[in-house]
């Protein structure tokens, strides 16, 4: 087997193999003999068909057949030989094809790249410390009245807070837009849920007032025919609905913890939900900066093979959450809308699958049950859920891989620079993007 092989780009590889005619037209006729032993052909008794007529009738496919196994097994034996590591299927192009004279196809790849992870002290990380202190709680029972207001009519002119039950007409340059009528919609003023001025012109408004509000489409607006455009909305006011909050008592308590009825158990429950809510988004927090900090410090090329086969995940991932249905092609929603992350995501992969195989990190089997634990106690029957999580192999192994990625976040936070910072318990909780949005 001759073998040859040129770089044509960082990571791809160029590779010629040529196999000796001998080796193809050996191992066609000894399938072909094989197969007229066990074929069956009308006229011919099994076992006894003349190895002509398979030749004549099989020939074609079994020397297709044959190609492919030789193709495929002469592949990796040139990559073991050539000692490399490819990324992904190769692209294969046969060149020489013909009965009777050597073989030849060409495999065009990507191989990994040459990873070292360093510079690991240079990383700095803030870590959020916050208490959870009784006010913290109060605002959060205040949260869950909130999620169980009801609003009743009043006879009186809307404010902020209020609920309104509202017709609209929206219009531009005297025609109805797509999506800018409804009837017997609710909306809260206040809440921000539709575009600037539209909450704010309606307040003062009473049950039967009718309203137009001359408006700018925001220059951001998803809809790229109504970016900063401007519109009317002619609206009628049907109802004005005060909020009611609950009282805090036991039925209200039952209702979000059904086996406590006292606000002593109630509260304790709550600010043990909120312990566990502050220690998974410090984590997250961490991790993140442990991350960035990674890719900041080593540049490291992804396999276009690998980034497009996590597009594909991410793809499926996306069609799964928002329950597209087994019918829905996740092929159609488009690549670039998640080839950065996906990027990201393999060339995180590399650099820490590195730094597994570099410390020898296995995954804890004592962190892993804590794991698996934490996630059933919220559950009914805790024990019950962790006997499901340790019969189904594949969930398991996705609670495996994300205790070793906290064992390798845990490794490198070693070797960075890290920092306690003093939050509030709402700071601590918030996710870090939104501070970003909101500096």
């Amino acid at each position: 087997m001759q073998v040859s092989v040129e770089t044509t780009s960082g990571l791809g590889r160029r590779m010629t193999v040529g196999v000796p005619a001998d080796k193809i037209d050996n191992a066609v006729e000894t399938k072909i003999v094989e197969t007229a032993k066990r074929v069956r052909i009308d006229g011919f008794r099994p076992g006894k068909v003349p190895v002509r007529e398979v030749r004549r009738r099989y020939g074609k496919a079994i020397r297709e057949e044959v190609i492919g196994e030789i193709v495929s097994n002469s592949f990796y034996e040139a990559m073991n030989q050539q000692a490399l590591n490819p990324a992904g299927y190769p692209s294969i192009e046969r060149t020489k094809d013909q009965p009777g004279e050597d073989f030849e196809f060409v495999a065009t790849f990507e191989v990994y790249p040459q990873v070292s992870v360093q510079g690991l002290s240079s990383i700095s990380v803030s870590r959020p410390v916050a208490d959870i202190t009784e006010a913290d709680i109060d605002t959060m029972i205040q949260r869950l009245r909130e999620q169980r207001a009801t609003f009743t009519d009043v006879e009186r002119p809307a404010q902020n807070g209020d609920q309104l039950i509202i017709d609209f007409v929206g219009t531009k340059d005297g025609e109805a837009f797509q999506g800018g009528s409804a009837e017997n919609s609710k909306l809260v003023l206040g809440s921000g849920s539709m575009i600037p001025g539209f909450e704010d012109g309606l307040l003062g408004a009473t049950k039967g007032e009718e309203r137009v509000l001359a408006l700018t489409f925001p220059a951001d607006y998803h809809a790229e025919e109504l970016k900063g455009q401007a519109v009317q909305f002619a609206v009628t006011v049907k109802a004005v609905q005060e909020k009611q909050l609950p009282e805090v008592n036991e039925e209200f308590i039952k209702l979000f913890s059904p086996k406590e009825s006292s606000m002593e158990n109630f509260r304790v429950e709550i600010r043990q939900n909120m312990e566990r809510e502050l220690k998974n988004a410090v984590k997250t927090r961490v991790k993140k900066q442990v991350m960035d900090g990674v890719l900041e410090q080593n540049s490291v090329d992804a396999p276009k093979a690998l980034v497009d086969s996590e597009i594909d995940r991410q793809r499926r991932q996306m069609v799964q959450q928002f329950g597209g249905g087994a019918n829905f092609d996740f092929r159609t929603l488009p690549a670039e809308l998640f080839e950065q992350q996906a990027t990201r995501a393999v060339k995180l992969a590399l650099l820490l699958g590195e730094l597994i195989k570099d410390r020898q990190i296995k995954a804890d089997a004592t962190r892993v049950r804590a794991a698996i634990e934490e996630m059933a106690q919220p559950y009914e029957n805790p024990a019950q859920v962790v006997s499901w999580y340790y019969e189904n192999e594949q969930v398991l192994q996705q609670v495996e891989a994300m205790v070793l990625e906290d064992q390798v976040v845990d490794v490198i936070l070693e070797q960075a620079q890290l920092v306690d910072e003093s939050m509030s318990y709402e700071e601590a909780v918030r996710p870090a993007n939104q501070d970003q949005a909101d500096d």
